[in-house]
């Protein structure tokens, strides 16, 4: 594809793109108040294990304007949550433009498996983020309130929220280029000690914590999501090996060519 080609074709994704979360954004606008109580629950949490411990935590806006931009920030979170069906479609046509008919339709399933397994990031986190604030909170000293700010609050969620679910993304990415041709099962199986190595620092860097328990509870479901994977990758393989077979076996003489005729007529019949 073209240069220009390649241009116009990232331009209509992306405004299919972003026309999806505008819409989005307009509904996380009408019901803003409803999503703001369910992110900031996981605060609640903490908020009643710090009063029962004698401590203060407390939410709070500084700033004038801090409002109005939390809920554009509320909304845009939304619009990227409820759009993600059709960014990551967009998002996978715009990377696979040259496959064949057939190997589009991937780009359905790979939707209809994405979309799950990004909610199932997103949801892990949120079960995982009060844990993490409990943590981080009680390293306050005594005496001391924790007076924490709705935007840097808002901010820790959604790194947390967007890593987990990428996080559970990165099997069905093994799986896509498995059948894109580019790795094969037995390639993924040699590099199993990278694999682990690399997940664990991904969870390390990810968790909002750093602490064994969070770091665990993103790397263990990674690694069984990524074994699945591979598995599926093994299975591909040997259907591929097998459409190869059948194919080299039908190829062996060209439409031109004569094969050869078996002309032992040697036997009982023959020796009379």
């Amino acid at each position: 594809m073209p240069l220009v080609e390649h241009l116009r074709e990232l331009r209509t994704r992306v405004v299919k793109a972003s026309l999806a979360i505008v819409i989005g954004m307009v509904v996380g606008w009408i019901y803003y108040a409803e999503l703001f109580k369910i992110l900031s629950q996981p605060f609640e949490g903490v908020v009643a294990a710090a009063q029962a411990e004698g401590r203060d935590v407390t939410l709070a806006l500084t700033g004038v304007a801090d409002p109005f931009v939390l809920q554009v920030q509320v909304s845009a979170l939304a619009g990227i949550l409820l759009a993600s069906p059709i960014w990551l479609y967009q998002l996978w046509r715009f990377i696979t433009p040259g496959l064949h008919k057939h190997e589009r339709r991937w780009g359905i399933a790979f939707v209809v498996v994405a979309v799950p397994l990004f909610a199932a990031g997103v949801a892990l986190a949120y079960l995982v983020l009060p844990y993490g604030l409990e943590i981080l909170f009680g390293f306050t000293p005594d005496n001391v309130e924790n007076i924490v700010s709705v935007d840097r609050y808002l901010s820790f969620f959604i790194r947390t929220v967007l890593v987990f679910g990428v996080g559970f993304l990165m099997p069905l990415m093994l799986v896509l280029l498995n059948f894109a041709g580019v790795l094969t099962g037995q390639r993924l199986i040699s590099w199993w000690r990278w694999i682990i190595f690399i997940v664990f620092i991904f969870a390390a860097v990810a968790t909002p914590t750093g602490d064994p328990i969070n770091l665990v509870l993103l790397a263990g479901p990674m690694l069984i999501l990524i074994v699945l994977a591979i598995g599926v990758c093994l299975l591909n393989d040997r259907r591929r090996a097998k459409r190869r077979g059948a194919e080299a076996h039908y190829d062996e003489w060209d439409d031109d060519e004569i094969s050869p005729l078996d002309l032992d007529i040697s036997g009982p019949e023959s020796n009379a």
